[in-house]
């Protein structure tokens, strides 16, 4: 743009994107990263963890302005009660500020903004009251968060399974209204685009998608050849492991069914195999797990890398899941063999066999291991990490949402049974 003022642009964001430790705030940071080279961004964004807070001056680099707010998870699940009596979403009121409000009212005024992207559902009622103002706004629902909790549902005992069901209900009449009112709205992959086509076609002309990436320079196999080496892992043993933030439900939920039920069978074919579970925030039922024989749970660590180095698989056992799964992709960036359930691969064009081990069973899990120790699959490694630097380049995904935003392309229709097609 040279010496071109960059147009200012309005980023509501639920979670602060910085530092880009998780996977939402992956996506987010790498999106305004991106769009700040072409606009002056105005973030409003909550702050959930603490840990957080000394990362702002970091964040402040990239944007124009910035304004955060602090967000109390258990003064937040008491406001997103309101919901029941409102008839929205609990997830709404969950994040319901009036500070944010006013400041996105007084920034969009002061600053001349017409351009405005929503991050996450929940930040549209943030959005100006005068939207007129705004002539061009793009919201990344970044998953069908409907359908995620309509699994939750599936999953969960009388009332919560109730409480899961009204929420998916709710949330689904949220995403259908905001299609409508945006411009555009993106996805992290085509199966979640396609998903969301069938569940609001009147609005499929305006749906779209963008893979997440991965910074392929850091997650290298070769990181650490100038330096030590230094392996986490006990000698002699055959470590498994997985990523992953650990006060997530769907994380909490595979790593309890992976060491409950899958395994106790592969410790008494082998049992030097280990199992760690890498990630922040672990809450106690994970942190329980480390009472059984061969699991260690690290908590949070400075550098994954060295654990999916010198690990002889990387496990991703989603049983509930909805978008790209930030872990499957760092692992096969890694060059360390996956094996990952179905659901687990969602929106990660990988072959089984070739750059993934598809494994849904305690056989499975037990037959792909085998496998693997006899060097069955020499090259899986090598292939896995070829498809992520081939597929999934933020360099390569994210001009799209800039000509969005800037109106000089218009959405393409990715569903197969479009209307428009």
């Amino acid at each position: 743009m040279g010496d071109t003022p960059k147009p200012p642009l309005l980023f509501l964001c639920h979670r602060i994107p910085y530092p880009p430790n998780k996977g939402d705030k992956i996506r987010s940071f790498h999106l305004l990263h991106h769009l700040s080279q072409h606009f002056d961004i105005h973030l409003g964004s909550f702050v959930d963890d603490p840990d957080d807070w000394p990362w702002v001056p970091e964040l402040e680099k990239y944007c124009a302005s910035v304004f955060l707010r602090p967000l109390n998870a258990r003064l937040a699940t008491l406001r997103s009660a309101l919901g029941f009596l409102s008839g929205e979403a609990l997830s709404v009121p969950y994040y319901r500020d009036r500070q944010m409000r006013q400041w996105a009212e007084r920034t969009t005024q002061q600053c001349g903004i017409e351009h405005a992207i929503v991050y996450s559902s929940s930040m549209a009622q943030f959005l100006p009251a005068q939207g007129a103002a705004l002539k061009r706004k793009v919201i990344d629902f970044v998953d069908v968060d409907s359908d995620k909790w309509q699994q939750y549902a599936a999953q969960k005992p009388w009332p919560l399974s109730w409480v899961y069901r009204r929420e998916a209900r709710c949330l689904l009449a949220l995403e259908q209204a905001l299609a409508d009112q945006f411009d555009a709205g993106l996805f992290v992959s085509s199966a979640e685009a396609d998903l969301f086509h069938r569940l609001s076609p009147q609005t499929a002309h305006k749906i779209g998608f963008y893979n997440n990436g991965v910074n392929c320079d850091y997650f290298d196999p070769d990181f650490d050849e100038a330096g030590p080496r230094i392996n986490p892992y006990a000698e002699g043993s055959i470590p498994l492991v997985f990523t992953g933030a650990m006060d997530y439900w769907p994380n909490v939920d595979a790593v309890v069914w992976f060491v409950e039920s899958v395994l106790p069978e592969l410790l008494r074919v082998n049992p030097k195999i280990t199992f760690t579970i890498v990630g922040g925030s672990p809450v106690r039922s994970v942190r329980r797990l480390s009472q059984h024989p061969g699991v260690a749970v690290t908590g949070r660590v400075a550098d994954v890398r060295p654990f999916l180095k010198y690990a002889v698989a990387a496990v991703a056992p989603m049983r509930i899941a909805r978008g790209v799964q930030n872990k499957v992709l760092e692992a096969m960036a890694m060059a360390c063999p996956v094996l990952v359930s179905d659901k687990g691969l969602e929106g990660i064009a990988a072959t089984d066999r070739e750059e993934v081990l598809l494994a849904e069973t305690a056989d499975d899990y037990q037959e792909i291991i085998t496998a693997l120790l006899n060097d069955e699959y020499p090259l899986i490694g090598e292939r896995a990490r070829q498809c992520v630097v081939k597929g999934f380049s933020w360099q390569q995904n994210l001009p799209e949402v800039v000509l969005l935003l800037a109106n000089e392309k218009q959405m393409p229709c990715y569903a197969r049974d479009c209307p428009n097609v």
